[in-house]
């Protein structure tokens, strides 16, 4: 209804009616919107001092922050806190994942945008391979979230590995004991989860990401990931200049791992090079990988074959993706429950998305076929 309670509009009003000293904004980056504007607006300060770690957007409103707040004063080079042992030496990977022929000629054959993105979600190389990486890092007792913005396919991946799932539709006890279990429990390791982990979320002991699905080209979302897994980690080190403690990692390795797997010669390919501008821009590099570096390493126990594997499996998963109907289609990708709507930073790649076209008479979209109309004549007598 757009009602506030009596506290939330008292704890408003004494804010707008105070003149504040020194405003401080947290993830600054969401301030240009429409909402945050107008909160903005509505109060009253002497100075603002705005904070990010991703200072990027979609659309073309990151420069308003110039007189919204002001200008740069300073950014941290990433490398520099790597070296210095208050971020995760992070190694990225674009994991190619072919697209079975079946899958790849429906690919093909779709019209409708939104099953074409889904044919290439639920590429069951895809599945197999991030199979493959969970029982690699699981071996290593690494802490793994797996991302999908894909309800549909985050279903399907999680009950195939038999992993536990988290989703705005989670609810809250729920969600804060299978992310209790995550951080402080050895037997699980593992957590699907939707965007909803994408920021506000504090798990300090994951190691490793694996992507499975994401919003377009949206460069912050793949940077919010990242920083899922940039807490440091290793030994604990003492400064020989200064004298203080810090997380740093004795070697030049990777403590961490950030995989993004995707279906070649499909627009994700796309999306993908996008999504990876931002983190290119800060010295990260990603290497291909191809998925049958995976799936040749060794074979897996016959207990661990999944059904999407076999022939009979992949053909089972594509009727499935093919039979769903196009309000079906469209529910999966809306915006996951609980979660504010990201598609004012997504015009730009929403824009080069086909429209939707459905077939259908004028008097049927105004509900005329539906309706019995009566017609009165003014001043006449009822025979």
């Amino acid at each position: 209804s757009g009602r506030r309670s009596k506290r939330s509009q008292d704890i408003l009003n004494s804010i707008s009616r105070r003149i504040w000293g020194l405003l401080v904004l947290d993830e600054v980056h969401m301030v240009p919107s429409d909402m945050f504007r107008r909160v903005l607006s509505a109060t009253r300060f002497h100075a603002a001092l705005g904070l990010t770690a991703t200072l990027v957007r979609e659309d073309d409103k990151i420069g308003d922050l110039n007189f919204l707040i002001g200008p740069k004063l300073f950014e941290a080079n990433w490398w520099e806190l790597v070296a210095a042992g208050c971020l995760a030496r992070v190694e990225c990977a674009e994991v190619h994942c072919p697209m079975p022929k079946d899958f790849y000629r429906q690919y093909l054959a779709a019209t409708n945008p939104i099953q074409r993105r889904l044919l290439y979600v639920m590429n069951p190389t895809k599945i197999e391979a991030c199979q493959r990486l969970l029982r690699q890092h699981e071996a290593s007792n690494d802490k793994i979230l797996v991302f999908s913005d894909d309800l549909f396919a985050l279903s399907v991946y999680s009950k195939a590995l038999h992993r536990s799932c988290v989703s705005g539709s989670t609810p809250m006890k729920e969600r804060m004991r299978v992310l209790n279990e995550f951080q402080h429990s050895p037997t699980c390791n593992t957590v699907f989860i939707s965007r909803i982990g994408d920021q506000a979320i504090d798990l300090p002991q994951a190691t490793v990401i694996i992507q499975i699905s994401s919003h377009y080209g949206s460069r912050r979302q793949e940077t919010q990931r990242l920083g899922r897994i940039l807490r440091p980690k290793g030994r604990v080190q003492i400064d020989p200049q200064t004298g203080r403690e810090f997380a740093g990692n004795a070697s030049q390795s990777p403590n961490a791992f950030f995989y993004s797997l995707v279906s070649p010669d499909t627009h994700e390919m796309y999306f993908s090079s996008k999504r990876q501008q931002y983190l290119v821009n800060q010295g990260y590099s990603f290497k291909i990988m191809n998925s049958e570096t995976l799936t040749s390493a060794e074979s897996l126990p016959a207990d661990e074959m999944l059904r999407y594997s076999t022939p009979e499996g992949q053909l089972e998963l594509l009727t499935k993706v093919l039979s769903m109907t196009t309000e079906t289609l469209e529910s999966i990708v809306n915006n996951d429950s609980g979660l504010p709507s990201s598609d004012e930073e997504a015009e730009d790649d929403l824009r080069r998305a086909p429209a939707l076209r459905r077939a259908g008479t004028l008097a049927a979209w105004s509900g005329g076929l539906d309706l019995v109309y009566t017609e009165y004549i003014a001043g006449a007598k009822a025979s």
